[in-house]
């Protein structure tokens, strides 16, 4: 039986390198720092030498996020033989791709211990019919790979039964967290702020709407442009700082000039991909993510954190990080209208906005610490290895 982790050998595989950097990294800098052999696989990108500084022994397979039948049988074999070379002791997949990819590969190559984490599902409700049974036919296939499957929300376990994407006792409650004293509002000074604000040419006395998500419609930006230009014309300075990269590669990608049809060109500021988080939740007023799908929605925990109130779609698990009207308000999917009038709200009531974000920092530490996080991952790991090492 082995039980000593400084001879387990661990692999996370995902899609891009984005994942790795702003969801998996602090999970394996604290397996390494366990005493586990930590590796990480993802295709080609900019962070890979960031995240190879933390001490991650990075590999870049191409992992299209599209299905790609050639690209996926070339990657389906590349894995295989890293893994086989390897000889991991667990080989843990993050998104769809890598579930059923890097999971049968895992198993074809002898792997003991395979695992999956389910941040969300790669459809919503509003999906037409056979993208929605194509997409549960491929969680299927991953979920019969796997000797036990982790989901970053209770709403995940609840859709995966129900559905018969897998069975009760294989999938079970990780959760998602964020470093409490990282997102931390007593670290930034008022002097602080003000110079963030005047590096980023933002009036001090604007108020500002934050979101931080990635450029594509599913994460409600239409609906935030079409709020806001409902917004401006009672506050006309407000302002809207959006945080998020690009994915031309999507159908659903959105263009920058797409604000000059919402008439708000001059109230939007896109910064793009930022690594700076931490710093920008400060001089927001409310941070918003008017999601169409979403697992849980790590943004909002990290605004939470902040003690900013945030308003978010009542879809997938974000209604776990939100308790509607005391740390937040949870809105209808695609509605704009309500969703301008929940912003207007916390503008026209700052003493509950303030009140909302204290409490949302309170149940962030009590529920979303990354610690607990890494206390249900290793707990598992340790049973795993236990019943399949000997």
């Amino acid at each position: 039986m082995n039980n000593n982790p400084g001879k387990i050998k661990i692999c996370y595989v995902a899609s891009v390198d984005t994942t790795f950097k702003f969801i998996l990294l602090s999970h394996l800098k604290f397996l390494k720092k366990e005493g586990y052999d930590v590796y990480g696989v993802c295709s080609e990108g900019k962070w890979i030498k960031k995240i190879e500084e933390e001490g991650i022994k990075m590999r870049t397979i191409r992992i299209k996020r599209k299905i790609s039948p050639i690209s996926d049988v070339v990657a389906f074999w590349k894995l295989y033989f890293y893994f086989k070379k390897e000889k991991f002791h667990i080989v843990h997949a993050h998104t769809l791709k890598p579930a059923v990819w890097a999971q049968m590969a895992a198993r074809a190559a002898g792997i003991p211990i395979v695992i999956n984490t389910i941040h969300g599902f790669d459809f919503s409700q509003e999906s037409s019919f056979l993208k929605r049974s194509f997409f549960i036919f491929l969680e299927k296939i991953a979920s019969r790979q796997s000797d036990l499957i982790f989901a970053v929300s209770k709403k995940i376990i609840e859709d995966s039964v129900k559905i018969g994407i897998c069975k009760k006792n294989t999938i079970k409650y990780l959760g998602d967290g964020i470093d409490v004293f990282k997102f931390d509002p007593y670290k930034f000074s008022e002097k602080f702020i003000m110079e963030k604000k005047n590096k980023l040419k933002i009036d001090p006395k604007k108020k500002v709407v934050g979101i931080m998500a990635r450029l594509v419609e599913e994460k409600g930006y239409l609906d935030l442009f079409s709020a806001f230009s409902m917004i401006i014309k009672k506050f006309p300075e407000t302002l809207l700082l959006a945080a998020g990269h690009k994915e031309p590669e999507k159908k659903d990608a959105i263009k920058e000039d797409v604000v000059k049809k919402y008439g708000i060109e001059n109230n939007v500021i896109f910064l793009g991909e930022r690594s700076d988080a931490e710093e920008l939740y400060p001089i927001m007023d409310v941070f918003v993510l008017p999601s169409h799908r979403e697992g849980l929605g790590i943004a909002t925990l990290e605004a939470s954190a902040m003690e900013k109130p945030v308003i978010v779609s009542n879809v997938g698990g974000c209604p776990e990080t939100v308790e509607n009207g005391k740390t937040g308000i949870l809105v209808s999917v695609k509605d704009p209208n309500e969703l301008s009038k929940a912003i207007i709200y916390i503008f026209e009531n700052p003493e509950k906005a303030q009140k909302m974000g204290k409490e949302g920092r309170k149940k962030i530490i009590r529920e979303f610490d990354e610690n607990l996080v890494f206390e249900r991952l290793v707990e598992e790991y340790k049973r795993l290895i236990n019943e399949k090492l000997k």
